[in-house]
């Protein structure tokens, strides 16, 4: 599957794992978890089905102001998500948005690019620690 602009990983380990892992990864990092959305969850609260399926959200205003500042529309897109998610045949990946690709969505990314290859080097390292073998 390709999606323009998302970036896909495949995990080793299960949904639960994943997640979890990634969130000490963010908070080992300096970085905040401003929230963890499980959506299985509350399509079960609603009476729904969803195979496992959850949002992260982190980040810090060092990294993101100076991208909001050159495109202040970044700011939709930030702080940063990962989707922990579980597909049919019970694989599960991890996918977040390149941050090239914000920068190219929104304009703002030529006179950081210094910035957006820190975020992209830092989502990538966050990724594999996640989704390497536990």
């Amino acid at each position: 599957m390709t999606i323009d602009g998302l970036t896909t990983i495949r995990s080793s380990n299960g949904p639960k794992l994943t997640a979890d892992r990634l969130a000490a990864e963010v908070e080992s990092k300096g970085l905040t978890l401003f929230a963890r959305i499980d959506h299985a969850a509350g399509a079960s609260a609603a009476g729904l089905e969803l195979r496992p399926t959850e949002v992260l959200i982190f980040g810090n205003a060092k990294g993101g102001t100076p991208l909001m500042q050159a495109a202040q529309t970044m700011g939709i897109d930030l702080p940063l998500k990962a989707l922990v998610w579980q597909d049919a045949a019970g694989v599960t990946f991890l996918s977040y948005n390149d941050p090239a690709w914000l920068a190219k969505r929104h304009g703002g990314g030529g006179a950081h690019e210094t910035v957006i290859g820190n975020l992209s080097a830092a989502l990538q390292a966050l990724a594999r620690a996640a989704t390497t073998p536990g």
